[in-house]
């Protein structure tokens, strides 16, 4: 029996280690020595040419806009009541229609009103009896008392009962003009010119002077109104340009701000400052002939605050943040970039005013800027205008 086995798959085992040893030795020695541009970033940028898309810096006109959120509210919203107690006899207008000033729009049971109108006629005509007999015994008395037939007090006394008679006469027509007024406001009429809401009260129910909700609302839709507020730090500029120009144009936007509804004016602003919330409130007015404002409407409002002549501008998504601050990405003659800082004023639907930092039309990049560094080669597929939105702007703190 042999023992040299172990020894030998020792031996062999050994050689095996040694041999695979020298191998990852020499694979790392050979992977080393050959060039990888793969992990140096700046020569990868450097032979790599992006696709971008880029603007044209323009050159133009630009209104100045301070955008606020607004409420649409009528100048007048009235509430139609009743002046006397009495039964709703008749009901003379539809529910949301537009009404004028003086138009009847209820009746309430005015014979009770009548006939305190000929009971206070009745009075008159009895004391006018009355004063008419003391003016007589008056005149009587006159001669009575030249005669020495009567004492001068008698005289007297019929003297101050013809002013009595004739204070009573006053208080009777009083009456009268009272009782007339009762019967007039019987017929309930429009306050002011509107459109009128939904009605509160059935013909046939009792209604009193002293009802708090009324028969129905009318709300001044033509023109209307709407209230807004803006950051404090606005208001000089705003008061500025009202002494320059007198008054300021007003746009009304849909809630998504991408739709005009109407143009009105600036109408007037409050005296002071919210101290909560640091804004100023204004009112703006509208001619709204075919009612797209609405009472209660949520609108954006953009106010004009002045307009910037010969302003350069590009779409803001070239516009980029960083720790060197705002920058663009300019694209050079030789098809490259570089990082170019600039200084925006204002930036409002999709463009940004340009301050400092580019001229009349330098090109910037748009699209495929997260690819970009300092001396990129690009190869550009598209140029895109500049929009004509970029006519309007609104302050940054605005956005």
């Amino acid at each position: 029996m042999s023992f040299s086995t172990p020894s030998k798959t020792k031996k062999w085992a050994l050689i095996l280690i040694v041999g695979a040893f020298i191998g990852i030795a020499s694979y790392f020695t050979v992977f080393k020595s050959q060039p990888n541009t793969s992990n140096d970033p700046k020569k990868a940028f450097a032979t790599r040419v992006m696709s971008v898309s880029t603007a044209s810096v323009q050159q133009g006109a630009v209104k100045i806009f301070f955008q606020g959120l607004g409420t649409v509210i009528p100048l007048s919203n009235v509430v139609v009541k009743s002046r006397v107690d009495g039964q709703l006899m008749d009901i003379l207008f539809t529910e949301g229609q537009m009404v004028k000033q003086g138009d009847v729009l209820a009746k309430i049971d005015s014979r009770s009103f009548e006939v305190q109108l000929k009971q206070a006629q009745g009075q008159l005509l009895k004391d006018q009896a009355l004063l008419e007999n003391a003016l007589i015994d008056l005149k009587r008395y006159e001669v009575l008392l030249q005669q020495d037939s009567i004492s001068k007090q008698v005289l007297d006394t019929q003297t101050a009962l013809v002013h009595q008679y004739q204070g009573t006469i006053k208080v009777d027509e009083a009456s009268i003009d009272s009782a007339k007024l009762q019967l007039d406001y019987s017929t309930i009429t429009a306050p002011t010119s509107g459109r009128i809401g939904l009605r509160l009260v059935d013909k046939g129910n009792m209604i009193h002077a002293s009802d708090t909700t009324g028969l129905a609302v009318i709300a001044q839709i033509n023109p209307i109104s709407a209230t807004f507020t803006l950051p404090e730090d606005k208001v000089p500029a705003i008061t500025q340009a009202l002494q320059e120009t007198k008054t300021l144009e007003v746009e009304a936007y849909d809630r998504s701000d991408s739709l005009l509804i109407a143009k009105g004016h600036l109408a007037s602003m409050d005296n002071q400052i919210d101290t909560a919330t640091g804004t100023l409130k204004f009112k703006a007015e509208f001619n709204n002939p075919e009612t797209k404002l609405f009472p209660n409407q949520f609108v954006n409002i953009h106010l004009l605050v002045a307009t910037k002549q010969n302003a350069l501008y590009v779409p803001s998504a070239a516009i980029q943040h960083g720790a060197q601050g705002t920058f663009v990405y300019r694209v050079k003659e030789d098809q490259t970039v570089s990082v170019q800082r600039v200084k925006i004023s204002s930036t409002q639907n999709g463009n940004s005013i340009i301050e400092e930092g580019l001229s009349l039309n330098d090109i910037v990049v748009v699209d495929g800027v997260d690819k970009l560094r300092e001396g990129s080669k690009v190869d550009i597929n598209a140029t895109k205008e500049t929009p004509s939105k970029a006519s309007r702007t609104k302050s940054d703190s605005q956005k």
